[in-house]
Order: C-alpha cells, then sequence, then structure tokens
C-alpha cells in the first residue's frame, strides 16, 4: 500500500508542481477565465500540452530510469553461458513477436521478478532480476521472458501513457473549468481580472487530487487488464504449462517488490492489496491470472 501511496503522491505532487509554474510563469492565462468566460481552445491547450507532455517525457525517459533506478546491467556481450542463453531466447521471442530485438539486462534484486519499458516496441528494455533468474527453472523463466515480451509486443507501455495523458488532460481541464465556475459564484459573477481568485485556486488544487484519484483508478484498471493479456502472450510464447507454472512459483514472493515506485506498474507482479486498496493495485492477484490462463485451455 506504501508504493500505491508514493505512486499516487507523486502524479498529483507533479500536477500541483505544474499548476504553480505556469501561474508564476503566466501559462495560465492561456486559459483566459475570467468569471464564466472561459477560453476552452486555451485551456484545451494548455491542459493537453501538461497532461500529455508530461506522461509522453516520462515514457521517453523510461529506459533510462529503469536502468538508473535499479542499477540494471545491459548485457552487451554475454559473459557467461547462462547470460548467453538469456539473450538468445528474448531474440527468439521478439522474432516469433515481430519486434525488434530488446536490450535485455539482469538487475540485483532478491524476489523474482522483471519488467519491460521503452518508447516502441523495436527500442524496449527488458530486464530480470538475479532472484528470479536464480529461483526459477528455464521453463519458468522462458515464460516470464515470453510475458515482458508481451507487453512490447502489444504497445503496452505506449498505450499506458496515452491513458495516463489523457486522464491527466481531462483533470487539468475539468479542474480548472469547475473552479472558475466556482470563482464565479463566491465573486457574484464579476470574475477576476487577475486569472482566478482564491476561490478558484483552492478548488482546483482540491478537484485535481479528487480527480486524479479516480484517474488513477482507471490507470490501474487497465494496468490490470494488460497483465492478463501479456499472461496470454507467453503462454503463446513459451507454452500454457510454463507460464502457469511460473506464475505459480512468483506466488512464493508473498507481493514483495523492491522496484522503485515509478517501476512497480511494470514488474511481472505487484504488492498485494484487499478492499476498496484493490482499485488502486497495477497487477491482478496471481490467482486469477492463472485461473484466466487454465480456463483458456479448457
Amino acid at each position: 500500500m506504501r508504493r500505491i501511496a508514493l505512486f499516487l503522491l507523486t502524479n498529483i505532487a507533479v500536477l500541483f508542481l505544474l499548476s504553480i509554474v505556469c501561474h508564476l510563469f503566466g501559462v495560465d492565462q492561456w486559459a483566459a477565465m475570467h468569471g464564466r468566460n472561459i477560453n476552452t481552445t486555451g485551456l484545451l491547450i494548455f491542459a493537453a500540452i501538461f497532461g500529455m507532455g508530461g506522461s509522453f517525457i516520462s515514457l521517453a525517459m523510461s529506459k533510462m530510469m529503469a536502468k538508473m533506478s535499479t542499477g540494471a546491467r545491459v548485457i552487451d556481450q554475454p559473459q557467461n553461458e547462462a547470460e548467453r542463453w538469456l539473450v538468445e531466447t528474448v531474440r527468439q521471442h521478439a522474432q516469433n513477436a515481430g519486434i525488434g530485438m530488446p536490450e535485455v539486462a539482469i538487475y540485483d534484486a532478491p524476489e523474482m521478478n522483471a519488467f519491460a519499458t521503452g518508447m516502441t516496441k523495436n527500442s524496449a528494455l527488458v530486464a530480470v532480476s538475479t532472484g528470479l533468474l536464480q529461483q526459477m527453472d528455464r521453463e519458468q523463466i522462458k515464460a516470464v521472458l515470453g510475458h515482458e515480451i508481451g507487453h512490447v509486443a502489444n504497445g503496452d507501455m505506449v498505450t499506458l501513457a496515452l491513458i495516463q495523458g489523457v486522464l491527466n488532460t481531462l483533470v487539468i481541464l475539468a479542474a480548472r473549468i469547475v473552479g472558475s465556475l466556482v470563482d464565479s459564484w463566491l465573486s457574484g459573477g464579476r470574475g477576476n481580472r487577475g486569472g482566478g481568485g482564491i476561490g478558484y485556486f483552492f478548488t482546483v488544487i482540491a478537484l485535481q487530487i479528487v480527480f486524479g484519484l479516480f484517474a488513477s483508478m482507471i490507470v490501474m484498471a487497465f494496468s490490470r487488464w494488460r497483465e492478463f493479456r501479456a499472461d496470454a502472450a507467453g503462454a503463446h510464447l513459451a507454452g500454457r504449462g510454463a507460464m502457469i507454472s511460473a506464475l505459480q512459483r512468483l506466488q512464493l514472493n508473498h507481493g514483495e517488490s523492491t522496484l522503485p515506485k515509478t517501476m512497480a506498474a511494470f514488474g511481472i507482479s505487484g504488492p498485494l492489496a484487499s478492499g476498496l486498496r484493490r482499485l488502486f493495485m497495477s497487477h491482478p492477484p496471481l490467482d486469477e491470472r492463472i485461473a484466466a490462463l487454465q480456463s483458456a485451455a479448457q
């Protein structure tokens, strides 16, 4: 739950900081909201720049940030037979999935985990933890690698960034429109020549937090759905039995993950949660994923 809270707070903090910076530099004037006279075109442009822009900047930096935050070592020249097998397995999966060869990396972590990220299908990064290499057999590892290649081939990173960007744009847009109407109501319809009064400012901040929470629920719902698709891809590339076996093995992690909060949604498994907290889970429970594969085989 702590990782989920940090993920949400990070998104909220980014939106808050952008709002302050835009206000200080006068970018808010694009919105030109004076009372009920809302420049919707300017406001939409403003919201799109900071909603979509921030999301795709993060995507463009994702490989670099993943390497830095996990300490992942890219295998440029395999140093032993295990690394040669790892690179060759990723190569075979990539060819079968019809994508370019990703960078292959290993990062030091005790739990069994792996992730994929990157701006495009043909310039991705696939990384596995030392814990996964030590605790899984090769058939299980092959299935995990197929799962990650499935994410890349499905374009999940780009789609997730697009959904996040659209939702960020709507959050910014809706919060400012409502904030302008509240400010107009508080001022008796006289408006504010400075572009918004104190009612506007506090309404926007509060609504960005509230709307941001609902937006995060939608993003996490997509994230959970894409895990089922990636599992199906892993089953196709490595065999259904191997994929089920790998997920069963992952249950020994007990929801543990040392991935940084910005990378948690990209791991093959995520933290456990119950009740309303399930709405903010980036991954469905492993039992549900195993059941989905088993039912598909019948």
